[in-house]
């Protein structure tokens, strides 16, 4: 068979595998506790300013 020809049975073989779900519902998912603190007080220079002082310029 040449590069690049149909194969009908490879076809039907690709359909059947991706028209199957996969219902393992074994793995639940997992549940997360705790907290998230968001902190906006910081103005852009000041941002900037902290961002210039990680890079070390």
């Amino acid at each position: 068979m040449s590069m690049g020809a149909y194969d009908e049975e490879e076809h039907e073989r690709r359909a059947q595998k991706t028209g199957q779900v996969d219902t393992d519902f074994s793995e639940m998912r997992t549940e997360y506790h705790g907290r998230l603190e968001f902190d906006s007080g910081g103005s852009a220079d000041d941002l900037l300013d902290q961002f210039k002082e990680i890079k070390g310029n």
